[in-house]
């Protein structure tokens, strides 16, 4: 059974929803799902990933692109909206799982200047969380950390390769022209950021 979905013209996260919807309905062979902008297309397929599904062809035809996936023998991936461990597990089993929240390129108002010297200073200390530090998620202004040029993507870069898992919006992406300098992190949608706020046990927003 193959099933299609046009998604054109939905803001995140409708695209993932739908997609979400159809799967739990009734979990076709294929799915075929047209979408007209980049940051769809890469949280529409990482999102099939961790369902189970492998995405077999990206077709672009103008604005459109057309993502072609099929079941998958392995199975679903460890995606953020798919992640089972429950905050009282984790309590029971003695362990934090730290969310930051940044939704802006500097700290704290006044100064914009000693504001972003704040900010890169912050991410430069996120490693004393040590393995506590589970997500790190970047919406509106604060996706900018994680582009080229910025002063804090090389602290960001070191945290991924550490373990961090680190979400970036992909609409706030799109909306301030930077979803090709995007250099660190997954480009992700509302319902990852929702799904990451509810599993972790501390969130520190900024």
């Amino acid at each position: 059974m193959s099933e299609l979905l046009d998604c054109r013209g939905l803001a995140c996260p409708q695209p993932v929803l739908r997609v979400k919807t159809l799967i739990e309905a009734s979990a076709p062979d294929s799915i075929e799902i047209v979408v007209d902008n980049e940051p769809a297309r890469e949280n529409v397929s990482r999102f099939l990933g961790s369902r189970g599904y492998r995405v077999t062809e990206v077709g672009r035809e103008g604005a459109l692109l057309r993502i072609k996936a099929a079941k998958s023998e392995a199975g679903a991936g460890n995606d953020a909206a798919c992640e089972v461990m429950s905050q009282s597990q984790l309590a029971q089993a003695g362990r934090q799982k730290v969310c930051v929240f940044i939704s802006a390129d500097r700290m704290g108002r006044g100064d914009d200047t000693l504001g972003e010297k704040l900010m890169f200073n912050f991410v430069s200390t996120l490693p004393e969380l040590g393995e506590e530090l589970w997500r790190i998620i970047l919406v509106n202004a604060g996706v900018s950390l994680a582009t080229e040029g910025h002063s804090c993507l090389e602290k960001l870069k070191t945290l991924a390769g550490s373990g961090v898992s680190i979400l970036v919006c992909g609409t706030c992406l799109d909306h301030f022209k930077l979803l090709d300098k995007k250099r660190v992190g997954e480009t992700t949608n509302m319902l990852d950021v929702v799904t990451s706020l509810a599993l972790a046990t501390k969130v520190i927003q900024v």
